[in-house]
């Protein structure tokens, strides 16, 4: 699509005389039915091109489609404060910024290029066993968690994490992780480095992955923790969620409870819910690990 175009004309003296209508020549109206087609990025891109165009990229219109249909649920669950009359794009920016509740334990956001609702639980969000016990596990403060600490096992013979949470999830498709990594991260020099010394047992028997919703859904999965130094999402499984009208209770567990030998030097940062597109985005980067169904 052209900037700019041009129109030749000439008259009964024989000169010719050009007009050259831009852009910035559309309605405002016109501009903002265009580019609603657009994804948020794409719009704050083209809001730079001229007046018609900054204008139009503020239309309510625009930026209502781009919100999740249950936005004014989620403005009163998450947002402390909201000032009155405040504009569509403004709602969608800030429900973009990663938003705490729940004392600090959970943050919430919108993806800024498709408006899918993410979610994280920190590890002292979840029921841990053994957690008030420090010769089984610690919390550690690091730079490598959206929270600023982790829960680092030493070494447990019954490990046992369970977790909850009640949220209105808008309709969609939604996967669970569990966001853990084998050895405890450290900066030496500049440089990361991950000790391993801890690491054991976790080659012996998969660990199980469970999650049930409180409309029925439920699903089971085993999976090996493995390669150490790396920040893996492990795949729990997906939910489905068809009503905005009201709030889902998610349950998730992750268990090794075989008690025939200990395991340690796991990291757990937080449980994760993401749009099960973004699947396809931790694969590509290296960052997923998919269980096996049971």
């Amino acid at each position: 699509m052209g900037a700019s175009f041009s129109l030749s004309f000439t008259d009964q003296d024989g000169f010719s005389s050009s007009s050259s209508p831009s852009l910035g020549d559309l309605p405002e109206s016109c501009v903002a039915s265009i580019i609603g087609y657009l994804d948020p990025p794409q719009i704050c891109k083209l809001a730079k091109l001229n007046r018609a165009f900054r204008a139009a990229s503020w239309a309510d219109f625009v930026w209502e489609s781009k919100l999740p249909p249950n936005y004014e649920t989620l403005v009163g669950e998450v947002l402390s404060f909201v000032p009155e009359k405040l504009g569509k794009r403004d709602i969608y920016t800030r429900l973009c910024r990663v938003n705490t509740f729940d004392g600090g334990t959970k943050k919430i956001w919108l993806d800024k290029s498709t408006g899918g609702v993410c979610m994280s639980i920190s590890s002292k969000g979840l029921q841990i066993t053994g957690i008030d016990d420090r010769r089984y596990w610690n919390h550690i403060p690091t730079e490598e968690s959206r929270f600023g600490s982790i829960a680092y096992l030493q070494q447990i013979w019954w490990f046992e994490v369970d977790g909850e949470v009640e949220f209105p999830f808008p309709p969609g498709t939604y996967s669970v992780f569990f966001r853990l990594q084998l050895g405890r991260a450290a900066r030496r020099f500049g440089r990361r480095i991950c000790s391993s010394e801890h690491v054991h047992g976790w080659d012996i028997k998969p660990v199980r992955f469970q999650l049930w919703t409180s409309d029925g859904q439920y699903a089971t999965s085993q999976c090996t923790v493995s390669d150490p130094g790396e920040w893996f999402h492990y795949h729990v499984g997906d939910f489905n969620v068809e009503n905005s009208n009201s709030s889902t209770r998610i349950k998730i567990s992750m268990t090794q409870i075989d008690c025939t030998h200990t395991k340690g030097g796991l990291c757990l940062d937080s449980v994760v819910i993401y749009p099960s597109k973004f699947r396809e985005r931790l694969k590509q980067r290296g960052y997923l690990k998919c269980a096996k169904p049971m």
